[in-house]
């Protein structure tokens, strides 16, 4: 097969319009699809590559990967097939934008929130290959590539998952062979330590070690590890801990100083555990986007059976549906559904405290007409606490109008009705909510306005 030119027609169906790339075992063309009038990308192997039963595994293996991942963040595989040589193709869509490494070049290093909100988009695909046991094992700033939505919104973009790694058993000793030699030859700079000495023993985390050497290098642009040569990069790799991305950005917040060298660690076992923990952390460093990536994280993650933090109540960063997180840590806003809940408990509460006081003021004087201004109504908001404690202290003048049934002074009653307790409920919005959860705060005192969690503002 002679490499495709301009004009040449594939398949019977694709003209090339021009190349687009080309690389060591590929080239990627632009071509129209000449009966749906749509412009494609077409990716085939060059003819040296045909040879080499490894390259052509790994180019089925990308095709594969790609259709199993639905994510908006993953470039899409429309079409396969072979031209009259024998030579595999791909069709994908066509991206019109960069790739974060020729934007590093250009540009240097990233404001901060840009920086994060690409990571997260990239760990939204992520989350979908990991949950169905893939592993990319080649992620770098030249395979995330930045394009455009229809309303213009940035989007990142996942490519090559040629060498991923299939984590279920049907992956063959071949497979595993092709992967670890062109792992070696594809980006070092960005391989954990586990990687570099066996591509077979890599899980997720590999990947959230790669994830931290990108975001390191998007907002310091310089990579976590450098060296001259091959031994010492994989010395630096496996034995040295990195600068800290804060000694080289001085306006970086800590908070996303520590989450980047934790992706780091030498220990896969000290890394986060999933990108879905990742997320958590690093969704308020780019408050506009980043609650909403890591929740769709979170729950793509926690469908395939993998725990996670933003799920759980007792994260300070967890998103339920429908909160947002501010840039502060923890400064999160409770939902309306949360709201109504609480709400609904604090009447229950209401109602079960004024039966108490009915039923002690019974029990010491059977059949006793109440004026029910002395309790407060069960229908009065939440937020207003059911009381008698502003009563006058002088319990004949408190005291409804009482009939007793037994000679005992009527004062005896006094003390039950004007000294029932406030509520014991919590009082909404008498403190921050954390992790989407009200805060009991102390009963607000006689007089004292209440504060309606609705119009609270983090």
């Amino acid at each position: 097969m002679n490499e495709p030119r301009e004009g040449d027609v594939l398949a019977g169906k694709f003209r090339i319009e021009r190349v687009l790339g080309v690389g060591g075992m590929g080239m990627v063309v632009s071509a129209m699809h000449l009966q749906l009038d749509e412009r494609v990308a077409i990716k085939f192997l060059l003819p040296e590559a045909l040879m080499n039963a490894e390259a052509v595994a790994r180019f089925g293996r990308e095709a594969r990967a790609a259709v199993k991942i639905k994510s908006e963040h993953v470039a899409r595989v429309t079409d396969v097939g072979a031209l009259e040589s024998g030579a595999p193709y791909m069709v994908m869509e066509l991206l019109r934008g960069q790739d974060l490494s020729q934007i590093l070049r250009d540009k240097g290093a990233l404001p901060i929130a840009a920086a994060v909100q690409y990571v997260l988009q990239a760990c939204e695909a992520l989350a979908e290959a990991h949950a169905v046991g893939i592993v990319h094992r080649d992620l770098k700033p030249a395979n995330l590539f930045l394009t455009a939505r229809a309303d213009g919104s940035p989007c990142i973009k996942v490519l090559d998952f040629g060498i991923s790694k299939v984590t279920n058993p049907s992956g063959s000793g071949a497979d595993m062979g092709m992967t670890r030699t062109q792992a070696i030859m594809g980006s070092p700079l960005y391989m954990s330590p586990e990687q570099l000495a066996s591509a077979k023993d890599v899980d997720q985390r590999t990947d959230v070690w790669a994830v931290g050497c990108v975001l390191y290098e998007l907002v310091t642009g310089r990579v976590p590890f450098e060296a001259e040569t091959m031994p010492q990069l994989c010395t630096l790799i496996l034995h040295t801990e990195p600068p800290s991305p804060r000694s080289l950005r001085p306006d970086m917040p800590e908070g996303l100083d520590q989450a980047i060298l934790r992706c780091l660690r030498k220990d896969r076992h000290q890394r986060y555990a999933n990108v879905a923990a990742l997320a958590a952390d690093l969704a308020h460093f780019s408050p506009d986007a980043g609650p909403r990536s890591a929740e769709r994280i979170s729950r793509v993650l926690s469908s395939s059976g993998v725990s996670s933090p933003l799920l759980s109540s007792s994260n300070p960063a967890a998103l339920s549906s429908g909160a947002s997180t501010g840039a502060a840590w923890g400064n999160t806003q409770t939902s309306r559904g949360s709201r109504a809940v609480w709400y609904g408990l604090a009447g229950v509460g209401a109602v079960a405290v004024i039966g108490v006081v009915l039923w002690k003021a019974t029990a010491l004087h059977p059949g006793p007409t109440v004026d029910p201004s002395a309790v407060a109504a069960p229908n009065k908001p939440p937020t207003e606490p059911a009381t008698a404690a502003a009563a006058p202290p002088t319990a004949a003048a408190a005291l409804p109008a009482v009939t007793p049934r037994t000679p005992e002074p009527v004062a005896s009653v006094a003390p039950v009705v004007s000294a029932a307790p406030p509520l014991s409920r919590p009082v909404v919005g008498r403190g921050k909510p954390i992790a989407g959860k009200p805060v009991a705060g102390k009963p607000r005192a006689a007089g004292e306005p209440s504060i309606d969690p609705l119009s609270e503002r983090n």
